[in-house]
């Protein structure tokens, strides 16, 4: 596959006229990172039976679209995308509405390595936006993150009116089960510029493993609804990251019960409990020093107590290295750089996971 690519600039992208595509909605292709079918809206994270269930705030956070992904092949010269958004905010004071509310495509090149090609800036909550144009002759696979924090109401993919568009392939490691990911802000996408900027994203490329972002946005407390509700995923690996959202008395009361419901309904699947990122600025900020000792030391004593209950398959990831000086926007939500460091420190543990019988 021959990846030299036109780009088009934020400022290009245009409304485009209809009759230039071919369109095709996401649900006919391969939609990645719906857990369930049984949903209220087409795009929602949850399923429909946990409105009520869960706590408000998260079920209101599930209906973005943070961690999906269309994934489709074409020989298309172009490609084109319009999607619908349920939220009339397009962008947050420290996030920037191609990340909050747009699409993100990425193409697999000859060697096999996911590459970037174009994010449009979202100006509308109906949006037509051409992608990329200008594409040598040649059959590609393609990834199309959605928004982080927004809804989708309906998104398709256009390619040049008579090209071949179809779903793209299963992925090997699927029969595995997807790689889960529950947590706070920092797992549902912020800040990052883009979809596709996020540690899972950038995990989910690495490893090549399908990713399930339960992210809810100051609201990653270990409920253990959301436990419940986990267990129903066939999963290669659950990850709990939850600590930023959680004080130590927290932490404490409600670590050992939601890892024994875990495993108590999947007694195999590895659980990779991770410890708070700390503030970048918490080298002056005593009370943050505290906060963070106090949290980290709470997970490892209830990590010991479940490994001396007989809890197995349990891993720890320490979080001290998580952020660093320069890679967050306000001390805690890390920048793109930010969450490409935190998939640097990822990826040894889960490759180690993953390899594991």
């Amino acid at each position: 596959m021959i990846l030299t690519a036109l780009f088009l600039g934020p400022l290009a992208f245009t409304n485009v006229q209809s009759s230039e595509w071919d369109w095709v909605h996401a649900h006919q292709l391969t939609l990645e990172g719906q857990g369930w079918s049984e949903v209220a809206r087409s795009f929602d994270r949850l399923p429909k039976k946990a409105e009520g269930v869960v706590r408000d705030s998260v079920w209101n956070l599930s209906r973005d679209s943070s961690g999906m992904a269309v994934r489709f092949v074409t020989d298309s010269a172009g490609i084109a995308c319009r999607w619908s958004l349920s939220k009339a905010e397009l962008a947050k004071p420290h996030m920037p509405a191609t990340g909050v509310s747009g699409v993100d495509l990425y193409v697999r090149d000859e060697k096999g390595v996911w590459r970037w090609l174009a994010c449009p800036l979202p100006n509308n909550q109906k949006m037509t936006a051409t992608l990329i144009k200008g594409l040598p002759p040649g059959t590609r696979e393609y990834l199309l993150y959605l928004p982080l924090y927004n809804g989708v109401q309906s998104l398709e993919v256009g390619v040049s009116v008579g090209s071949e568009l179809k779903p793209g392939p299963m992925r090997a490691k699927e029969k595995s089960g997807p790689i889960v990911f529950y947590g706070t802000s920092i797992t549902h996408g912020a800040c990052a510029s883009r979809p596709g900027m996020t540690h899972p994203a950038i995990l989910g490329r690495r490893l090549e493993y399908p990713i399930i972002n339960l992210g809810f946005s100051g609201n990653g407390t270990m409920d253990l609804e959301i436990a419940d509700l986990m267990v129903e995923l066939e999963a290669s690996v659950y990850v709990i990251d939850c600590l930023p959202n959680m004080n130590s008395k927290q932490v404490s009361e409600r670590v050992e019960p939601f890892v024994k419901r875990l495993r108590k309904f999947r007694p195999q699947t590895p659980i990779l409990l991770v410890e708070d990122r700390s503030f970048a600025n918490s080298f002056l900020q005593p009370q943050r020093q505290a906060r963070h000792a106090a949290s980290r030391a709470a997970l490892r004593t209830g990590l010991r107590n479940l490994i001396k209950g007989g809890t197995k398959g349990l891993y720890y990831l320490e979080g001290a290295n998580l952020v660093g000086n320069e890679d967050t926007v306000d001390s805690s939500h890390p920048s793109d750089l930010g969450f490409v460091r935190q998939a640097d420190v990822f990826e040894p543990m889960l490759k180690m996971i993953l390899k594991r019988p």
